[in-house]
C-alpha cells in the first residue's frame, strides 16, 4: 500500500522546504567558510615567508652591526700604530740612500704598509655611520672629476672611459658619499678589463630619481658570485679586501635607493646605482 501525495500546502512538505532551505543555507555558508579559510591559510603562508625575509635581514644586520663596531675598533687601532712605522721608514729610507739592495726591500715594505692602509681605509669607510648630507650638485661634472683622478691609470691600461650623462642631470644627495660609490664601481671595473677595454658610465632619469650604470668589456660576473658580490669581505680578487662593493651597498642604502648587479647581454658586468630623489636639508 502506497502512502498518498503530500500536500503541497501541508505541514510536512512546508518542514520538507524549510530543512531543504537550511541544508542550502549551510551548504553556501560552509563554502564560504571554506574559502574564507582557504584565503586565511594564504595570507597567514604569504605573511609567514615575509616574517622569515625580515628576520633573516634583521640577523643579517645585527651582524654587520657588530661586525662594523669590531673592525671600526681595529681599524682605527691599527691606523695609529701605522703613523709612527710610516715616520719610521722614512727615516730609514735616508740612513739606506745609498744601499740599493736595502732601499729595494724598503720598497717592498712601503708597499705592504700602503696596501694595510688601503685596507684600513675601506674598513673606516665601510664602517662609517653618518646620515647623507643631502645637496644638490650637477651629475657630469662629478663624473668629470672621477674621470680626471683616474686618467694615469686609465691610460696605463688602456681603457677608455665612456660618459654618458645630460648637462641638465642633477642628483640631490651626499656628493662625496655618491662619488666614493661611482669610484669604487668605475675601480672594480678597471680591475675586470686588466688588458683594455671600454668602460661606460651612464645616467637615467627614472620616475623616482636618478640612475647610475657603470657597465664594462670585460669577462661579466659568474653565475655563483652574482648572489654574493655586495657581502662583506667577498672577493674574488687575489690581495682585495671585498669591501668595495660593500661600500657602494652601504652608501646606496644610506640614500634609500639601491644598487644591482647584472651580466650585460653584449658582454661584460654591469653595475646599477639607484638614489631616489631627495630635498636638501636647509
Amino acid at each position: 500500500m502506497t502512502e498518498p501525495n503530500a500536500d503541497p500546502q501541508s505541514p510536512i512538505a512546508d518542514d520538507r522546504a524549510g530543512f531543504q532551505a537550511v541544508l542550502a543555507a549551510w551548504h553556501t555558508a560552509t563554502l564560504r567558510l571554506e574559502k574564507t579559510h582557504e584565503a586565511l591559510r594564504e595570507e597567514v603562508q604569504h605573511l609567514t615567508r615575509e616574517l622569515e625575509v625580515k628576520n633573516r635581514e634583521l640577523a643579517r644586520k645585527n651582524r654587520l652591526a657588530d661586525l662594523g663596531q669590531m673592525a671600526s675598533h681595529v681599524a682605527h687601532e691599527v691606523r695609529n700604530n701605522l703613523v709612527p712605522v710610516t715616520l719610521y721608514l722614512s727615516l730609514l729610507r735616508r740612513r739606506l740612500a745609498g744601499d740599493a739592495a736595502g732601499l729595494e726591500t724598503l720598497d717592498k715594505i712601503g708597499a705592504g704598509f700602503r696596501a694595510l692602509d688601503v685596507m684600513v681605509h675601506d674598513l673606516l669607510n665601510f664602517t662609517s655611520d653618518r646620515d647623507p648630507q643631502v645637496q644638490i650638485f650637477p651629475v657630469h661634472k662629478l663624473l668629470e672629476d672621477i674621470r680626471a683622478s683616474l686618467a694615469p691609470q686609465l691610460e696605463a691600461q688602456r681603457i677608455s672611459l665612456v660618459l654618458q650623462v645630460a648637462a641638465e642631470h642633477c642628483l640631490g644627495a651626499d656628493r662625496e658619499m655618491i662619488r666614493r660609490a661611482v669610484l669604487n664601481l668605475v675601480l672594480n671595473g678597471v680591475d675586470a678589463m686588466p688588458d683594455g677595454g671600454t668602460l661606460t658610465v651612464a645616467c637615467l632619469a627614472e620616475p623616482e630619481g636618478l640612475a647610475l650604470e657603470v657597465s664594462d668589456s670585460g669577462p661579466g660576473l659568474p653565475d655563483d658570485v652574482l648572489p654574493r658580490i655586495f657581502e662583506p669581505f667577498f672577493t674574488t680578487k687575489q690581495g682585495g679586501t671585498g669591501l668595495g662593493l660593500a661600500i657602494v651597498s652601504r652608501i646606496a642604502e644610506a640614500h634609500g635607493g639601491s644598487v644591482t648587479a647584472r651580466n650585460a647581454p653584449g658582454g661584460g658586468a654591469a653595475f646599477t646605482l639607484r638614489i631616489p630623489k631627495q630635498e636638501p636639508v636647509r
